[in-house]
């Protein structure tokens, strides 16, 4: 099994149902990861974003063709990026 990594940072719900579905359609092996803690109430999600994709390194670069042909038009995000 390959190993899974972050591959980007999501925003918000829509954004993140919306890549499953077309990954999931393409079958391209990924699995998206909430920030939401309850114990928090989510209050770190403004900080971090909604949540990431994780995926097999070799998937990057057909996820992120993907991520940025969505009708969403939001900048691609990473780590180093906190700014809200």
């Amino acid at each position: 099994m390959e190993q899974f990594n972050k591959i980007l940072i999501l925003d918000n719900e829509i954004e993140a149902e919306l890549l499953d579905s077309i990954l999931t359609e393409r079958d391209i092996p990924h699995r998206i990861q909430s920030y939401h803690d309850s114990a928090y109430n989510g209050i770190y999600q403004a900080q971090k974003g909604w949540g990431a994709v994780m995926a097999p390194e070799t998937s990057k670069e057909m996820i992120m063709s993907i991520y940025q042909d969505l009708p969403l038009k939001n900048p691609i995000r990473d780590e180093g990026d906190l700014t809200v």
